[in-house]
């Protein structure tokens, strides 16, 4: 059993109810999400013109090997109606793994950590509220450390409460 950690955005449609049913499909005997942190407005980064996300981070518990993770998560997306016509461009829901135990990965299709969590304060902003003394494998420094470098970046925690089915 491993404790992974997950990102979950949304900025197209109802984002809340798109967040909530990516939760509620994620949970299975094989992966439980056991935390939910906040739920965090953000302007979108590389690709400007689109609305804003939702951004939420989970603790998961997961008997799933990492490959079979994203092939869980592609699966969920697409049922939800991820698109991906542009590039970092607006999406009903997008799942990362962020951090997957102390694991390391790199392949073809997924790199973990997730490489660029260590630069984006959507991610860890949420992901410190639940887990801010986790270590980064490779950076060796904790979540709330690198939170701390992203003070120039915007985050504004929401009154919505997700919750865990």
């Amino acid at each position: 059993m491993k404790i992974a950690y997950l990102g979950l955005g949304s900025n197209v449609g109802d984002r809340e109810a798109m967040l909530q049913a990516a939760i509620e499909r994620l949970q299975a005997p094989d992966l439980r999400v056991k935390k939910i942190s906040s739920v965090y407005e953000t302007a979108p980064r590389d690709f400007r013109a689109q609305p804003p996300f939702l951004n939420l981070a989970l603790e998961t518990e997961c008997d799933l090997f990492p490959l079979k993770l994203l092939s869980r998560i592609d699966k969920i997306e697409r049922e939800l109606g991820r698109q991906r016509e542009v590039p970092k461009g607006p999406r009903s829901i997008d799942i990362d793994i962020l951090l997957y135990g102390n694991s390391v990965v790199h392949t073809a299709r997924l790199e973990i950590p997730h490489p660029r969590l260590f630069e984006r304060r959507f991610a860890l902003e949420p992901l410190a509220e639940i887990a801010p003394d986790v270590r980064h494998p490779q950076l060796r420094r904790t979540i709330r450390e690198l939170l701390a470098e992203t003070a120039n970046q915007d985050a504004r925690k929401t009154s919505i409460t997700l919750r865990i089915p």
